[in-house]
């Protein structure tokens, strides 16, 4: 079990990291840091014996956070950044349908349940509106808090 980072490599998370309960002064679940954000290898330990642990720096934040190795890709990576992450609302911008029937229109919630970076055309979402799973571009979404009055 080798560690695949050394002391000082900068690294990027692949999703978002959150409160398990053992950061101190924050609520478990809060959000810590987002996916995407670049820190840097302060420390590589070991749990249970089989699991590298870094301690990753986030200097825009100002956290120092657990990572596991599966959480980190090498800084220098490709990226391709999304607007909305897991867990997120949004509502379309638009109406969608799907076999000639409206499923989601303005102003309905929607919750993201799967960002998919490679997709045809740019980056899309799973989102799940009323009990229906969608597939649905960046584009074609926003966040609820800016449409409303």
């Amino acid at each position: 079990m080798q560690p695949r980072f050394e002391f000082g490599a900068a690294v990027r998370v692949t999703r978002s990291l959150r409160n398990d309960g053992t950061f101190p002064g924050l609520d478990r679940g809060a959000l810590l840091v987002r996916r995407g954000a670049v820190g840097h290898v302060r420390d590589v330990g070991t749990f249970l014996q089989d699991q590298v642990i870094y301690a990753v720096h986030f200097l825009d934040d100002n956290l120092v956070v657990g990572c596991r190795d599966g959480e980190l890709i090498d800084a220098a990576d490709p990226w391709v950044p999304s607007r909305f992450e897991f867990r997120d609302k949004v509502t379309p911008c638009r109406r969608l349908a799907t076999g000639g029937r409206v499923a989601a229109a303005p102003g309905d919630e929607g919750e993201v349940l799967k960002v998919l970076r490679d997709a045809p055309g740019g980056v899309a979402y799973h989102v799940r509106f009323s009990g229906r799973t969608l597939q649905v571009p960046e584009t074609a979404l926003t966040d609820p808090a800016e449409t409303a009055p």
